[in-house]
């Protein structure tokens, strides 16, 4: 009888711990997952916030955090793993920062799936300019720029400028602030320069066209990127289900540029609104079965 009950409370005991376990940090509604955002890229927004809503509604994750940074320091906290991850990586525009932590991330492949284009551009009622040259024979004093940590903001005044001998400036901003002054010089009319990517909503509303580099001043950045994601070298071990999720994640220029267009000073309202329609929902089928594959498994 008394060895009955010691071996029914070894049974217990190991059922205890391994419902301990099984209701550990594993179990969904405990996960977390902290992404990066960098300031000022739109289409970082949505693709975090993307998964940050599929993950918690679709794959039931506790909380997941967007951390927004300047460009250096989402690298760095990926490599710290401060940060899992950070979604809008591009190659090989950002190679210097890649470079820089290589040894401590893992890189995804693509999610964007699209023609990505970075340079000067005019509006397009400005029709004697179709070539960054072209930019000193107009009156204009000023490239509008974005955020000092853009590989664009470099190469412009550092290669752009003295190769064309240009009589403008480079003025960075942020890049709120930057479109903000594009609105209200386009509506007026009025001639001016500015730093245009795609993809963007921009794109969408405005009448642009991207200047010409004919000495190819701006390098790199004169060809097409991909747009993919770096995760913190743990993560595939720690959270194979977040990862899953990211590897198999694939967004359109044209969903992004939707996704953006809805509602582009709140960009988790956007995605929520994208995500009612359900061929929009099902178009993320793939990301979902594959997490929940890991989850399973």
């Amino acid at each position: 009888m008394k060895a009955s009950k010691k071996l029914l409370a070894v049974i217990l005991a190991v059922v205890v711990g391994a419902m301990a376990t099984g209701c550990g940090g594993s179990s969904p509604e405990n996960q977390e997952l902290n992404l990066g955002v960098a300031t000022g890229w739109d289409e970082n927004q949505v693709v975090a916030n993307m998964t940050k809503i599929l993950l918690e509604e679709e794959l039931g994750y506790g909380e997941v955090r967007l951390t927004e940074l300047e460009l250096g320091p989402v690298f760095q906290g990926v490599g710290s793993g401060d940060l899992d991850a950070f979604q809008d990586m591009w190659l090989p525009n950002h190679q210097a920062q890649l470079d820089a932590v290589e040894n401590d991330v893992v890189q995804l492949s693509p999610w964007y799936q699209g023609q990505t284009e970075f340079g000067i551009g005019v509006p397009t009622y400005m029709t004697n300019v179709n070539t960054i040259p072209d930019l000193n024979n107009t009156d204009l004093t000023q490239i509008l720029g974005i955020e000092p940590g853009a590989v664009i903001s470099e190469r412009i005044p550092d290669s752009v400028i003295p190769t064309y001998d240009l009589n403008q400036e480079y003025v960075e901003s942020s890049t709120a602030g930057m479109l903000s002054e594009v609105e209200r010089l386009y509506n007026d009319g009025e001639e001016f320069a500015f730093v245009p990517w795609r993809p963007h909503w921009m794109n969408a509303r405005y009448d642009f066209k991207f200047l010409e580099d004919p000495e190819d001043a701006l390098q790199d950045l004169n060809d097409g990127a991909t747009i993919s994601s770096i995760v913190n070298e743990d993560l595939p071990d720690e959270d194979p289900v977040a990862y899953a999720f990211m590897e198999n994640l694939k967004l359109t220029e044209e969903q992004v540029n939707e996704i953006e267009n809805i509602n582009p000073q709140d960009y988790g309202e956007a995605a929520r609104t994208w995500l009612e329609d359900e061929n929009n929902r099902n178009s993320l089928q793939p990301a979902i079965d594959a997490a929940r594959e890991a989850q399973e498994s």
